[in-house]
């Protein structure tokens, strides 16, 4: 048995369409950062060779548990007559745009590869992720990453370690929906590493779904707007808050949507600003009777300040 197995969110700190393919798979360029916000995982091995999980999660039926579908994708490829019973804790938010499906899809091939013993290597492994969804590779690859190709070509880079602040708007937004908008920039120029790596991370580039997104579900551009405010007031009126190891840093928090929404983000210097803005933005939304109000489209049902991870909890369980 294997039990508290952690599957961290990301989130993109910018995100473009750079093409299509002939398969209709789009072209991104992006870079992953995983934050310290969780689903956990417990797996309990079986001898009849049954996949099954211990408890049902809201709002994923069996045939999309991608954790079931990780398992038997791991079971096939390697001969393994044994089985699991899975339970998964969710915490990251369905339907946000933090990659929680395919990270916990990672972590069960990861935490069944160990516990199985199959003892495939990283390249095995995000080759069996990758027919599971374009963003299960990465937590597999498990670093800081440039993102490329339909986000499975992976460069691992360093960046300053930084806080977020996360929240989620009343709405769970469809992949699929962003992705066929006619109103979706599928034209961005392609950029070089470097092109990020010389710049601001907090503030780089853009995100391409963010607008269609926005148009379709406006839920998500009040959650940018009122982030927005919050980040504001405590850039105004919490100066101390400022690294002074990085004080000749340029850094100005950009509020962005994650992915394909509906969750957005800000990137923060440190945990002390994180905490201050997560508490700005929860003192205006009890202002106006918003927060965690089932009835209301505005203000967020989650708003929560984490560190930026730099790598993945569970890196070093694979083999290169």
């Amino acid at each position: 048995m294997l039990y508290d197995v952690p599957a961290p969110a990301k989130v993109n700190l910018f995100l473009h369409v750079v093409g299509r393919r002939p398969d209709g798979y789009h072209l991104l360029q992006s870079v992953f950062q995983f934050i310290d916000l969780a689903d956990t995982l417990h797996f309990d091995m079986r001898a009849d060779g049954k996949i099954s999980r211990s408890i049902e999660v809201a709002g994923v039926s069996e045939q999309d548990d991608l954790t079931l579908r990780a398992a038997r994708a791991l079971q096939q490829a390697c001969g393994v007559t044994r089985g699991v019973d899975i339970t998964l804790i969710k915490r990251i938010p369905t339907g946000g745009g933090l990659g929680g499906g395919s990270s916990d899809a990672a972590s069960t091939l990861i935490a069944l590869n160990r516990l199985w013993g199959c003892g495939l290597d990283r390249k095995a492994l995000m080759a069996i992720g990758l027919t599971l969804g374009a963003d299960v590779p990465v937590f597999v690859f498990g670093r800081t990453a440039f993102a490329e190709g339909i986000g499975e070509q992976l460069t691992a880079i360093d960046l300053p370690a930084r806080a977020f602040v996360v929240a989620q708007p009343h709405v769970s937004v469809p992949t699929p929906e962003i992705f066929r908008s006619p109103d979706l920039t599928r034209n961005s120029f392609s950029i070089r590493i470097t092109d990020f790596l010389t710049q601001s991370s907090a503030g780089f580039g853009k995100n391409d779904l963010e607008s269609v997104a926005c148009r379709l579900y406006p839920e998500i551009r009040a959650g940018i707007r009122l982030l927005e405010r919050s980040v504001s007031t405590v850039c105004a009126n919490k100066p101390e808050d400022v690294d002074e190891k990085n004080v000749d840093t340029p850094f100005s928090p950009v509020v962005r949507m994650s992915g394909s929404g509906a969750c957005v983000f800000v990137q923060c210097r440190n945990m002390h600003q994180a905490m201050a803005v997560e508490q700005e933005v929860v003192r205006e939304m009890h202002a106006t009777m918003q927060f965690g109000s089932q009835g209301s489209s505005q203000g967020f049902r989650l708003v929560q300040a984490c560190p930026g991870l730099t790598e993945h909890p569970l890196l070093h369980w694979i083999a290169n």
